[in-house]
């Protein structure tokens, strides 16, 4: 069993509400908890935070400090064909296991609503990836 952590953590979502595979977690003594972190309450803090994204840079800081402090990664992609508005760009965190269902879709879609805001981080991500070029990721 792996040893109590020292750090508040995300509630379990009621049995079959959720796929995130926290269950994993326990039963790895070297599993990564850093994701169990990211209770109900930091998880508003944090969407409020990305509301108040006013540039690239802070969107890629915002990317790192989620890396490096819970563990998850954050993946922005341009579509295939072109990008007209910001749906044309694919937001999403990668899956990992402790991830709930309900972040995996609330934190692209509060970075969506900051790209619709500030169309200027859209246009940064663009030239960053290379508009003709192959999409790559943030």
């Amino acid at each position: 069993m792996a040893e109590p952590v020292s750090f508040p953590i995300r509630k379990q979502c009621p049995p079959g509400a959720c796929v995130c595979g926290r269950d994993i977690l326990s039963l790895d003594p070297a599993a990564d908890l850093r994701v169990l972190k990211l209770t109900k309450d930091e998880e508003k803090k944090l969407i409020a935070h990305i509301d108040n994204i006013s540039s690239h840079a802070d969107l890629t800081h915002l990317a790192t400090l989620l890396q490096a402090q819970l563990g998850i990664a954050l993946r922005i992609t341009r579509s295939a064909r072109e990008v007209r508005t910001v749906r044309g760009f694919t937001i999403e965190l990668i899956e990992r296991p402790g991830l709930c269902r309900k972040t995996r879709v609330a934190l692209p879609a509060a970075i969506r609503r900051c790209l619709d805001r500030k169309p200027e981080i859209a246009f940064a991500i663009l030239d960053e990836q290379d508009l003709l070029g192959p999409g790559q990721a943030l």
